[in-house]
């Protein structure tokens, strides 16, 4: 994952099937332009949900806070790259921003091995294989980890709402977490809160491979 906020923490955006112009389409259909003009809102309320200043979320995402406002008051459509920032920042995946979350009355997602789904994240040196249903549906998001020798979060520890559930199943995975390290090796498991300063790292020599559970906050 590229050095920002994103990772397994704000996963579970499904990375799309096919390449495109991204959400700044000239012609929008009415569907389209009411899930576009919804994201500065939600973009707003999750903000100040987490106490966080324009600013702070600016240095978090690595967004200017300029861009961040024009993105609240719906002056501004953000690209994929700036949502995938912004949404990592605040610990949501950005199928939160661009859904319709319709809730089903009686939810239930079954996902045979064969249609899991990839799960875009902007770190590199993981892949993330989601096991969960739809973001609007559920609160809990989780995925099958495998990340390579050395691949890391990045030098700048992760801060976003949420809690965080990590079981190893192979290999070796490091946390940093309030200043503690965490060594997990198969079996092990993590379980906490990541308003934490929380940062990972594969230190071994072979691929780890983890179940990673995030709680969404609402």
């Amino acid at each position: 994952m590229e050095n920002h906020r994103l990772g397994p923490c704000t996963m579970l955006a499904h990375a799309p099937t096919t390449a495109g112009p991204g959400i700044e389409e000239t012609h929008m259909t009415d569907d389209v332009s009411t899930i576009v003009s919804a994201i500065g809102p939600k973009v707003r309320r999750l903000r100040k949900e987490a106490r966080l200043s324009l600013q702070q979320l600016a240095e978090i995402s690595q967004v200017s806070a300029a861009a961040i406002h024009k993105i609240e008051q719906s002056g501004m459509t953000p690209t994929i790259t700036t949502l995938l920032k912004v949404a990592g920042a605040l610990g949501r995946p950005v199928s939160y921003f661009v859904d319709e979350e319709e809730v089903s009355s009686d939810p239930t997602a079954y996902t045979p091995e064969a249609e899991q789904s990839r799960i875009l994240t902007s770190h590199t040196g993981i892949d993330l294989a989601g096991i969960t249903g739809a973001y609007g549906r559920f609160l809990l998001a989780g995925a099958r980890a495998t990340v390579v020798p050395g691949a890391s979060s990045g030098d700048t520890p992760l801060e976003h709402p949420g809690e965080e559930l990590v079981y190893v199943l192979e290999g070796q995975l490091e946390f940093v977490v309030n200043g503690r390290v965490f060594v997990l090796g198969h079996g092990d498991a993590l379980h906490f809160r990541t308003v934490q300063p929380h940062a990972w790292r594969n230190p071994g020599k072979n691929d780890a491979v983890a179940l990673w559970m995030a709680l969404r906050p609402q």
